[in-house]
């Protein structure tokens, strides 16, 4: 029961701003308009309210201050995740630079650290093939070299337990939003991720409190992404925006240091979304474009060029996601690295193959 509630306090609220944010992006002119905001990966016909992580991030704050109370480490998720809507929300009215959008997701990133949310070691997963681990052991830690310095009391930085972190986050945040291309796609990614997350933190209860903390946020998330998710869904009442999609990448990455530094698991989860999103830039570096420069060659637009339609191509996506997700949770860290560079063979290749083909049937 104690579990329960979080999760269906945050999807009534969530299903409760939702349409009061709907009305209230329409009357400040926060939409996606075809006809004004041209992007050659925009599918949809007609205006569509976007600020969609006004909700979402609303109802995963009023749930935690309910359910959970306030602690050093959630209040710096609020205050990143909160400059994050905002940065978001600015975008989607005024489109920003790209350079301004990255300084405010490391910004948002440093104060989640600051608060002291740091992977100070990350499972080894080579020690299968010595037991030694090539010399690094079973846990290879990041928090050996701490800079001490005092500035109002006495304060330590984890050099590389803070530099990996900060990595981790920005990325997640960006490959997230990579993710955004159908109705739907994104938010259903992001609710396997935290479904995923609260199972795994499920192995350690109630042994530590910690995890309790962390089981129960995850399970808040999940309810306010699945509240936005109905929606979102196709056809789309209202677009996540980068406000939506910054907010919860943010919080998978945040919620997966959390859980005990859980990265291999959710990269497995987010697995598809995020090699398209690398087989994107490195394809956009290597014709000199700027890697955040939009366009319509990821994996879903692909896949409706081949005639799904979006309901398809979103579903597509949860299933995968479920999938490894399940199999993540069964995995030792050593399998996991190989389930990883075996879905990365099969998506890269998929990748390859669809773009030769397509460009081969344009030609003809």
């Amino acid at each position: 029961m104690n579990l329960i509630i979080p999760f269906g306090v945050s999807l009534i609220l969530s299903l409760i701003l939702t349409p009061l944010t709907i009305l209230f992006a329409k009357k400040y002119g926060l939409v996606d308009d075809p006809r004004v905001h041209k992007h050659p990966a925009i599918l949809h016909k007609r205006a569509v309210p976007r600020a969609g992580g006004i909700p979402i991030f609303l109802a995963f704050v009023a749930t935690i201050v309910l359910t959970l109370g306030l602690s050093k480490q959630i209040i710096g998720v609020f205050l990143g995740g909160l400059l994050l809507v905002v940065v978001g929300i600015m975008d989607d009215k005024y489109d920003l630079k790209n350079s301004y959008k990255l300084f405010f997701q490391i910004l948002a990133a440093l104060l989640v650290i600051a608060s002291g949310v740091g992977i100070t070691f990350i499972t080894n997963p080579f020690t299968l093939f010595d037991s030694s681990g090539f010399g690094l052991g079973p846990v290879i830690h990041l928090d050996f070299w701490r800079l001490s310095f005092n500035f109002f009391g006495e304060h330590s930085i984890l050099v590389l337990a803070d530099i990996f972190a900060l990595f981790w986050i920005v990325w997640v945040i960006n490959m997230v939003n990579f993710s955004t291309g159908v109705d739907g796609q994104m938010p259903g990614i992001v609710f396997a991720s935290l479904m995923v997350i609260f199972i795994a933190t499920l192995r350690f209860f109630p042994k530590d409190p910690n995890e309790l903390i962390v089981t129960k946020m995850a399970l808040v998330g999940a309810g306010a992404t699945l509240g936005f998710l109905f929606f979102n869904f196709y056809p789309a009442k209202i677009f996540p925006g980068d406000s939506g999609s910054y907010f919860l990448g943010f919080l998978v990455a945040v919620l997966a240091i959390l859980a005990g530094a859980r990265v291999g698991t959710a990269i497995l989860v987010m697995a598809v979304p995020l090699i398209d999103g690398v087989f994107t830039i490195i394809r956009r570096i290597i014709n000199r474009q700027s890697p955040f420069v939009g366009d319509r060659k990821h994996l879903q637009h692909r896949l409706m060029e081949l005639g799904w339609g979006q309901r398809r191509v979103a579903l597509f996506y949860w299933l995968l996601c479920a999938i490894l997700g399940l199999i993540a949770l069964t995995l030792s860290p050593t399998e996991k690295l190989f389930a990883g560079i075996v879905s990365a063979i099969i998506v890269l290749g998929g990748l390859l193959w669809l773009n030769m083909s397509l460009q081969q049937k344009a030609q003809d």
